[in-house]
C-alpha cells in the first residue's frame, strides 16, 4: 500500500532561506521543508543553538545548513544572502520571512528606540531581504515568499500596537508584491496564525497577563 509520505508532493532540487529556524514555528518549517526534499539554509543569532539544531537535522538525513545572523542589522540580511546565493549558485527558490520580535507595552509607553527595535526586526527585516533575494528567486525560474505575518495584523490582539502594525505591514506588502513580481514568475503570500506555544508565544502570555491585571 501506498504510504502517506509518498503521496505527498516533493521538493526535491528545490532551495529555501528560513529565517530564525531554531526556535517555534521557524523550526518546523525547516523541518518541514527540509522534509519534502528541499535544501535549507536558516539563520539565528545564537551559534549554539543553531548548531544543535543543524547537528539534530543532518542525523535525520535533511540538507540544512545555516550562519550566525541577525537579521534585524543591513549588513547581516546582506551577509546572510551572499552566503544563500554562493550554496545556492544564484537561485533561489522559496524564502520564508519568519524572524519576529515584540515589546508588548500599552500605546503611550512606547519609546522612539522599543517602535524602531520593533519595525526594524519585523518589518524592515523582512522588505529588504525580499529585495536582495529578488535576483536569485527570479533566477530560480519558480520563486516563492512567505511572510509569516499574525492574526494581530488582521485583528485588535492586546499584544502591542506596534506588533499588529508590523503584521498588518507585511500583510499588505505580500498583495503588493504578489502583483508586482508575477511577471518574474515569484508567488507572494502571508500567513496569519493565532497564538501558537511557542517560546516566543509563552513570553507574550506572560506580557498579555501583566497588562491585563493593571
Amino acid at each position: 500500500m501506498e504510504s502517506m509520505s509518498s503521496r505527498r508532493w516533493s521538493l526535491q532540487g528545490m532551495t529555501a532561506l528560513v529565517t530564525g529556524g531554531t526556535k517555534g514555528i521557524g523550526h518546523a518549517i525547516v523541518e518541514e521543508l527540509a522534509g519534502l526534499g528541499a535544501e535549507v539554509y536558516t539563520c539565528s543569532r545564537n551559534e549554539t543553538q543553531l548548531k544543535e539544531c543543524i547537528d539534530k537535522w543532518i542525523a535525520k538525513g535533511f540538507k540544512v545548513a545555516g550562519f550566525v545572523s541577525d537579521v534585524s542589522s543591513k549588513s547581516n540580511r546582506e551577509d546572510l544572502i551572499n552566503k544563500v546565493s554562493t550554496l545556492f549558485n544564484g537561485k533561489l527558490n522559496i524564502l520564508i520571512n519568519n524572524v519576529g520580535t515584540n515589546i508588548g507595552k500599552p500605546t503611550v509607553n512606547y519609546t522612539a528606540d522599543d517602535f524602531s527595535y520593533v519595525m526594524n526586526t519585523n518589518f524592515d527585516s523582512a522588505y529588504h531581504l525580499c529585495q536582495l533575494a529578488h535576483p536569485l528567486l527570479k533566477s530560480s525560474g519558480a520563486g516563492s515568499i512567505v511572510f509569516m505575518s499574525s492574526i494581530s495584523g488582521v485583528v485588535s490582539v492586546n499584544v502591542g500596537t506596534v506588533y499588529g502594525a508590523t503584521k498588518a505591514a507585511m500583510n499588505q506588502l505580500a498583495k503588493n508584491l504578489a502583483c508586482e513580481w508575477a511577471k518574474d514568475n515569484i508567488r507572494t503570500n502571508s500567513v496569519a496564525p493565532w497564538f501558537i506555544r511557542t517560546p516566543f508565544i509563552e513570553e507574550l502570555i506572560k506580557l498579555w497577563k501583566m497588562l491585563i491585571s493593571k
